[in-house]
């Protein structure tokens, strides 16, 4: 088996990178972390790569990103090459209209809400499983 690591230069970008893995890879069960890469770098591999490699992931991640500051995002937003989930993310509020997301703010509308709601119409459980609409409502908005 080859060992196969996505390199990065800024330790941050590693973190969001493997956070993101592990959402995708969870019903599989994969789990990535962070380990010293090759060049005083930083690199994010699968656990079984990192065992392959006799490297231990390093005590660098959080659960999520609900620390996230106001600087974080700078960061994100100035990077010439942002990760394709920031890419996305950070897309949807840069084309909504300025009022739009003052009045976002102002009214404190529940966006988590809104995404729940979405999330519930399309039928699919936590795991992206077809579920049904009645049982996705169930997951998403109870």
């Amino acid at each position: 088996m080859d060992a196969y690591l996505d390199l990065f230069n800024d330790r941050q970008k590693a973190i969001d990178h493997a956070l993101l893995l592990n959402f995708k890879y969870r019903i599989a069960k994969i789990k990535f972390g962070v380990i010293h890469g090759p060049e005083n770098d930083w690199a994010v591999c699968e656990k079984a790569t990192a065992d392959e490699m006799e490297q231990t992931f390093l005590n660098i991640m959080p659960d999520d990103h609900s620390n996230m500051s106001y600087r974080d995002i700078r960061h994100i937003k100035m990077d010439r090459e942002p990760l394709p989930h920031w890419q996305s993310i950070t897309g949807m509020f840069s084309v909504a209209d300025g009022e739009i997301l003052r009045y976002l703010l102002k009214a404190k509308i529940p966006l988590e809400m809104f995404i729940r709601y979405e999330l519930a119409a399309r039928g699919y459980d936590k795991n992206h499983r077809w579920c049904g609409f009645d049982k996705a409502e169930d997951i998403w908005l109870k």
